[in-house]
């Protein structure tokens, strides 16, 4: 893969840092897709996906695996097609699972340089959160995207800081108090549109994504400079 305008940014031994980086990514839809896509085009080459889902037509308006022609197929699947044609030596693995209490001690997360909760099940959050943040492992967690239409409106901030957001205050209650400091979210501080389907549009999501591949790569660079 031809990085060479990062390259120039960032010179190659923070390139080779970057290249070397392994991440996973759980949930890979409006916010994990947007994710994924800038992490492997910032040259990450080691990547775990876990995702459950097929690809269903009513994504294709905010989520950029999806496209006319892959309905009905695993978004792991796509997920790797679509990583190969921008890097072929991208290696990303994949679980198809639902992440939960059965089977999250079934992974090791200190694996991982950085986990990424782009999920939209509270409880599956909550367990990711507490394993990461009780063991010092880096989890930037996506809170609610859907009922927004200000893209400008969303901040990488803590637990504790988020206003106007549902799936933040839910989290406050769930999670212990005295992590909320430490809990790194993307969230928005537009006051939610009043109705009652979870109405997504496409730039949203896609921004909160891209976000958090910026804080990913950025507390990289700033952790091996430091």
């Amino acid at each position: 893969m031809n990085l060479e305008r990062f390259e120039a940014l960032i010179g190659d031994i923070m390139l080779n840092y970057i290249k070397n980086l392994n991440i996973l990514i759980v949930g890979i839809g409006g916010v994990g897709g947007y994710t994924l896509e800038s992490l492997v085009r910032s040259g990450v080459e080691n990547i775990t996906i876990i995702d459950f889902d097929k690809i269903d037509s009513s994504n294709l308006n905010r989520q950029i695996l999806t496209n006319t022609e892959n309905i009905g197929a695993l978004k792991t699947d796509e997920a790797i097609k679509r990583s190969k044609l921008i890097n072929p030596n991208v290696n990303i693995k994949t679980l198809d699972l639902f992440l939960d209490e059965s089977n999250i001690n079934d992974f090791n997360l200190d694996a991982y340089d950085y986990v990424v909760d782009a999920c939209d099940t509270l409880k599956t959050k909550e367990l990711l959160i507490n394993r990461c943040i009780e063991n010092n492992i880096k989890i930037i967690s996506s809170m609610g995207t859907a009922k927004k239409l200000d893209a400008s409106k969303l901040e990488m901030t803590t637990l504790d800081k988020t206003s106007y957001d549902p799936l933040a205050k839910s989290l406050r209650r769930i999670i212990n108090k005295r992590y909320h400091k430490k809990i790194k979210v993307i969230s928005s501080k537009e006051v939610p549109i009043k109705i009652n389907e979870l109405g997504s549009c496409s730039y949203v999501p896609a921004v909160a994504g891209l976000l958090i591949t910026n804080y990913i790569i950025n507390d990289a660079l700033k952790g091996r400079n430091d």
